[in-house]
């Protein structure tokens, strides 16, 4: 049977498929290489994968292609594909997120139930929980998403609950809290602060730097999907993954200025719209139905960020 992975260049995804592959499973990841972000360096995240016997590679929009073939080996998706950010989901981007977001998660879910596939994950996001009244944030939490994005996240959260109210399909969505490591997309807060710290040019900070994020380190999202495959979960189940951290953006900017060794440069700006005041999640949950908690704190997932980037701009000279 072949495990399957969406968005398997993507920074979680092609993690994800490298740790499937070190188990020993046939992995198929599908990808369509969107321009959201240099797509040479995305594949750049699947050359080990590549040149493994048991990695297949299929170039395909989840929106446009036949699925169910893909789908008709297949004993678990792993559904991480998306189009991510906040900030880009207003206005006529909106349309993008709908349709990668939903309508792409739709299909698969469709293709899915029909060929049999024993079991789906999902990657849902905090950013569902929006600006909520008492943190940490639990599943039973009120959804009320601040961002165009969030919406998109929710929506496909809830088409994988109906496919498992209506057709028994096993489901279980997983809602990431702020995720970083190596390979860590290049707009995301995280990458941008180490390589402004590398190479002295200033970031720029929407707010005062009192905005709070729960940081959740990519080796234990990925730990996170393992269990999730596995577990004896019940269908439609939603789970918190985070590390159950509360790091304010100033806080934040520190570690990283140590790990790197010199200050980060800041560029203050205005709040942005759609950037919540804070996350924070409950992972007494996954705890209990995946047997899942996290393993590494900030300033060790940091500090091998730092190493991926420093290792990557070596390559380079």
């Amino acid at each position: 049977m072949t495990t399957i992975v969406t968005g398997a260049a993507g920074f979680i995804g092609s993690t994800l498929v490298d740790a499937l592959l070190e188990r020993g499973a046939e992995v198929r990841g599908i990808d369509s290489f969107s321009d959201y972000y240099d797509a040479a360096s995305k594949r750049a995240n699947l050359a080990g994968a590549l040149s493994n016997p048991g990695f297949e590679l299929v170039e395909a929009d989840l929106r446009h292609t036949d699925l169910a073939p893909l789908l008709d080996d297949a004993s678990v998706v792993f559904h991480q594909a998306a189009q991510p950010g906040v900030r880009l989901s207003w206005a006529d981007g909106f349309d993008t997120y709908d349709s990668c977001n939903v309508l792409a998660t739709q299909r698969l879910l469709e293709a899915a139930q029909r060929t049999g596939v024993g079991r789906l994950v999902y990657a849902s996001s905090s950013s569902v929980y929006g600006n909520a009244n008492i943190y940490p944030v639990t599943e039973q939490t009120l959804p009320r998403p601040h961002s165009p994005y969030g919406v998109t996240k929710l929506a496909a959260e809830h088409l994988c609950g109906l496919y498992a109210a209506n057709y028994g399909l096993s489901v279980v969505s997983l809602r990431y809290f702020t995720v970083y490591g190596p390979r860590q997309r290049p707009d995301m807060a995280i990458h941008r602060l180490i390589e402004s710290a590398l190479d002295g040019h200033p970031f720029p900070l929407y707010g005062d730097g009192s905005h709070v994020r729960d940081f959740t380190f990519v080796d234990d999202v990925v730990a996170a999907n393992l269990a999730a495959a596995e577990a004896d979960a019940p269908p439609g189940l939603v789970v918190n993954v985070c590390a159950g951290g509360s790091t304010t953006m100033a806080d934040l900017i520190d570690v990283v200025g140590r790990s790197v060794g010199r200050p980060v440069p800041i560029d203050h700006q205005d709040e942005q719209p759609g950037d919540v005041l804070r996350t924070g999640g409950d992972g007494s949950l996954a705890l209990g139905h995946l047997g899942w908690k996290p393993a590494h704190d900030l300033e060790t997932g940091i500090g091998a960020q730092v190493g991926w980037h420093r290792s990557r701009r070596a390559s380079v000279i």
